[in-house]
């Protein structure tokens, strides 16, 4: 159940971006940037709620993949 409150939370965050671009002709502008920033804490905070019910070290977990992610970006060229 916490994988399918992921999935809503970034729903939320893509009606954030649409309402803070002002997409939707029928509605306008309805968001502001700050509300897609806190739509994307959000998400956020579910991932690692999520992560956390998966693994009791998720803490490690997380940081492995960093590690991944940043040696994988390193190789690239890209900055982290």
């Amino acid at each position: 159940m916490r994988i399918l409150k992921l999935s809503e939370e970034v729903g939320e965050v893509a009606a954030a971006v649409i309402g803070a671009t002002g997409q939707n002709p029928r509605k306008g502008v309805t968001h502001s940037w700050d509300d897609v920033r806190s739509e994307l804490c959000d998400v956020m905070i579910t991932a690692m709620v999520a992560l956390r019910t998966l693994t009791p070290d998720a803490e490690a977990v997380f940081a492995e993949r960093l590690r991944f992610v940043d040696a994988r970006a390193a190789a690239a060229g890209s900055t982290p």
